[in-house]
């Protein structure tokens, strides 16, 4: 039976504070409104100092790493393994894979841990090979698993010893015959005469084995006691027993133990199938995160995969999306971005409103829902209405931003004003980070017509110096960065959230001209100066996007 059924709430890479306190929240909308799901909030890439700031003064986790969202080993049908140790016969290895109908054995310690593998192939092989009389002793076979091989009982010696030395042969010859060709410590196959089972013991050998039920005599079992020999009683004819002992060979000493293709339980299918067929197993074993294997997979799994079940909030773009998103399955996005690029194979509920900040929405959402706003959660959806209208400055906000921000303050018991110039300060410490961190802190990646690939990254901050520091350390780094994962055009917005502006850094070829036409101005000392500019999604990248447009119309 598998675990209940999970579904990831997850933001975009190069989380900010409204993407990581929108999955939390939504999760928490759906879990308090469902029974059989369990929503668990994620995040697609690092914290920064503003959303861990945030989390930390409303005493919150930060959601858990979740890098991609492709389809892995233990999101498919894993074949548990029934338990097997490599001191079992290969009888019981035999009819073990036969009830549980399976190919391939994983043979384990007592902790789990793999050590080896047996097939079904392998078995019949030793099974066909009858030709070596010495099998038994080579595999240091048990006198326990002798017996229960022939369905027979040990009734002289030592059961838990081991047959080591000798051949295995039956004895229907007249006594002084057997002298011929009996050595000390083989293993004897024998009949009802005792003058046989008397000259077997005078020679010495390690055990004999009785069929057909028949019981030994006392002065049999005597002189075997006194050499330490083991006597084996079986009800089988001495066809039978000479045909099955084979069988009782321990696991261990045909059983699969270097070079063994296993997979982890978090390997993602992508990178598992070539090796699948390359190596042509029927089976592969499957390790645990403990170490331990719990099972085995094969190339069949593939046709029921299970792919991850996923929420988005707060974008729609697949190049913002958790790595492998294509591979997963899109059952809702909650958004308040531009339509973008993401596809679904069947419709879903995408509730998208022109609003400043995804968690205004989910305030919306809650109120729907009748349920009550803890002051944790809406410390954290009044932080980012806060932090996505830049406190209510950003052309982005609207009416329901503000209502919305301050009912949730009422709840969560902070002052808006207080707490924004605490939170923007928080966020603003980059001294100690380097350019790419700071570059990536908050970047996008966008693409304009003709296939124009180009990346937004924005930092915005209280302090006019701290900007200036940061420009100074940025440009060297654009320089660098242009041309990596397929981005052409790199900007950057520097904004003075007092000053309700923005200088916009840029690098690349065909970068300048097209800030050029989408503001109507010339740059100074490589930078736009944007007066009232503050917003990315509102006004920036939809001047970018048709200034693309014009471009491309003015090239053809």
């Amino acid at each position: 039976m598998r675990n209940q059924e999970k579904i990831f709430v997850i933001g975009h890479k190069n989380p900010d504070t409204d993407s990581i306190c929108s999955a939390i929240a939504y999760a928490d909308i759906k879990n308090r409104t469902s029974q059989k799901v369990k929503y668990i909030p994620k995040r697609a890439g690092q914290i920064n100092e503003e959303t861990e700031y945030v989390l930390n003064r409303f005493g919150m986790q930060p959601p858990g790493y979740l890098s991609n969202i492709g389809t892995q080993i233990k999101d498919m049908d894993i074949r548990m393994s029934p338990e097997a140790d490599k001191s079992m016969s290969l009888k019981n290895a035999w009819d073990l894979m036969m009830d549980k109908s399976i190919v391939s054995l994983p043979i384990r310690d007592r902790e789990g841990q793999l050590e080896g593998l047996i097939t079904i192939g392998d078995i019949a092989k030793t099974y066909m090979d009858t030709t070596d009389s010495y099998l038994l002793s080579r595999a240091k076979t048990q006198y326990r698993r002798i017996a229960e091989t022939i369905a027979g009982t040990v009734v002289e010696g030592n059961e838990h010893g081991y047959f080591t030395k000798g051949k295995v042969l039956v004895g229907t010859a007249n006594p002084e015959m057997l002298k011929a060709y009996i050595e000390p410590d083989d293993l004897i196959i024998m009949g009802d005469r005792e003058e046989d089972h008397l000259q077997a013991i005078a020679q010495n050998v390690s055990c004999i084995i009785v069929g057909m039920g028949i019981e030994v005599s006392e002065k049999v079992i005597k002189l075997a006691h006194e050499r330490e020999i083991v006597i084996i009683m079986s009800p089988y004819d001495t066809f039978t027993i000479a045909r099955l002992i084979n069988q009782s060979i321990p696991v261990r000493y045909i059983m699969k133990t270097d070079n063994l293709v296993t997979f982890n339980t978090e390997d993602f299918t992508d990178d598992i199938q070539n090796e699948m067929i390359k190596h042509r197993h029927r089976a592969f074993p499957v390790i645990n995160k403990k170490g331990k294997c719990i099972g085995t997979i094969s190339r069949r799994n593939f046709l029921d995969m299970h792919r991850k079940k996923v929420a988005l909030v707060d974008h729609n773009e697949k190049d913002q999306a958790v790595d492998n998103i294509d591979k997963a399955e899109i059952v809702e996005i909650i958004d308040h971005h531009k339509l973008g690029s993401l596809e679904t194979m069947v419709p879903i509920s995408f509730r998208n409103q022109p609003v400043g900040c995804t968690a205004t929405i989910l305030y919306e959402m809650y109120g729907e829902q009748k349920l009550e706003i803890s002051p944790s959660i809406a410390g954290l959806l009044c932080a980012a209405i806060i932090s996505d209208t830049l406190m209510f400055r950003s052309p982005t906000c609207t009416l329901s931003d503000k209502m919305a921000a301050g009912a949730l303050a009422l709840i969560a018991g902070i002052n808006i004003e207080q707490f924004a110039k605490e939170m923007f300060k928080a966020g603003s410490n980059l001294k100690d980070k380097s350019p790419e961190e700071i570059f990536y802190q908050d970047y996008k990646k966008f693409i304009a017509e003709d296939e124009i690939n180009f990346g937004v990254g924005q930092i915005s901050s209280m302090d006019s110096d701290e900007l200036a520091e940061i420009k100074e350390r940025l440009v060297p780094f654009m320089v660098s960065e242009c041309g990596r994962h397929g981005v052409t055009r790199v900007f950057f917005m520097l904004t003075n959230i007092i000053e309700e502006s923005t200088e916009l850094l840029y690098y690349g070829e065909g970068s300048e001209e097209m800030a050029r036409i989408a503001f109507h101005m010339e740059p100074k000392d490589g930078v736009f100066d944007l007066k009232g500019v503050v917003s990315r999604k509102k006004q920036l990248i939809p001047a970018l996007m048709e200034a693309a447009q014009a471009g491309q119309n003015d090239y053809n």
